[in-house]
């Protein structure tokens, strides 16, 4: 039996259930471990396999604020005793702080333990874990140190591999099938930023072109204010259907979201978080697929209207979509899975 851990957000806990199905398809027993109060409370019992909760205390690259120590002390006691009651024969941890007590108590304990990298650069908590992991495994390449770069290998990042054509998705999404299609995705809890700059900036497309805009569950009341003709509004999408649909996208940089777009070739304009609030995670990620040329990087709103107009060329969305290939190949969960059981 393998345990999966990690969550907190969707960026950790859906490539993780994807690389617990896959062990399941391989024929390996799988428990999922997640946090307390994260979003696989929600999900978890959705998803048709065995899981746990344990509380999860977030990891500060500051300081450890007291309340979240307790977590952090409470989910290890908790973690050491699940790992003696399931007896893993290995631990694959997605990041996070939910991933770590788990990972963590495994390796202690000397059970194989594998993590997986979602983002362009190391997360804290696979900072704290790549050393202690028997195999290290990236969604993208990363310049790691030589003891670290022995026992990595770049396996992708697992998406949901499931694609439709644009007409069918758009019929599917309540849009126009014939017209030209912007998606606008907040990652899966939608973005207050995206929320509040792109309703009026995109209005002056609405004659050719229709938006669908992912705002998040929490500002759905909200954003339905500004629905209006060729301006679709909803809380939470349908992933394949959404990029299936797009021409192109305005997005956050998760880990996920890019690699998503990539699997779909829908070329995008990544707007990232601010660095302090995810520890440039996301500059990173969109920063990889600018750099190859297979994404715009919005640095300033002043500059949207340059960034909006170059993706409104047909020639451009066409490189954009020629560079994509290849940066998010089919399989990611299989190979995932197979490093798993190899180190068992």
């Amino acid at each position: 039996m393998v345990i999966v851990t990690g969550g907190g957000t969707g960026g950790h806990l859906y490539p993780g259930l994807a690389a617990a199905r896959a062990l399941l398809a391989a024929g390996e027993p799988v428990t999922y471990v997640g946090a307390l109060g994260g979003l696989e409370e929600r999900v978890l019992p959705e998803a048709k396999l065995p899981y746990r909760l344990i509380p999860a205390g977030k990891l500060s690259r500051e300081a450890l604020r007291p309340g979240e120590g307790m977590k952090v002390l409470r989910g290890l006691l908790q973690a050491r005793w699940l790992v003696r009651e399931l007896r893993p024969r290995a631990v694959l941890s997605m990041g996070g702080y939910a991933g770590f007590p788990i990972a963590f108590v495994a390796a202690l304990l000397g059970i194989p333990m594998v993590i997986h990298e979602q983002n362009a650069k190391l997360g804290l908590t696979n900072r704290i874990l790549a050393r202690l992991a028997r195999r290290v495994t990236l969604s993208t390449p990363l310049q790691l140190e030589p003891r670290l770069a022995a026992k990595t290998q770049v396996v992708g990042y697992p998406v949901r591999e499931e694609k439709h054509s644009q007409a069918e998705a758009r019929a599917a999404l309540g849009l126009d099938p014939t017209r030209p299609t912007i998606l606008v995705l907040g990652g899966s809890q939608g973005s207050k930023e995206l929320n509040e700059q792109l309703p009026q900036r995109l209005n002056p497309l609405l004659d050719e072109w229709q938006v669908l805009h992912q705002c998040g569950v929490r500002w759905e009341a909200e954003l339905k204010a500004q629905e209006r003709p060729h301006y679709l509004v909803r809380g939470y999408l349908d992933s394949a259907l959404a990029w299936s649909a797009a021409d192109f996208a305005i997005t956050r940089g998760g880990a996920g979201t890019m690699a998503e777009a990539a699997f779909h070739q829908v070329p995008v304009l990544g707007v990232p978080l601010p660095r302090n609030l995810d520890g440039g995670a996301q500059w990173a990620n969109v920063g990889f697929y600018a750099e190859r040329g297979a994404a715009r990087l919005l640095y300033a709103w002043d500059q949207f209207e340059a960034e909006l107009n170059a993706l409104l060329d047909p020639s451009t969305r066409a490189h954009i979509r020629d560079r994509l290939k290849g940066l998010s190949p089919a399989g990611a969960a299989e190979r995932l899975a197979q490093i798993v059981l190899e180190a068992a």
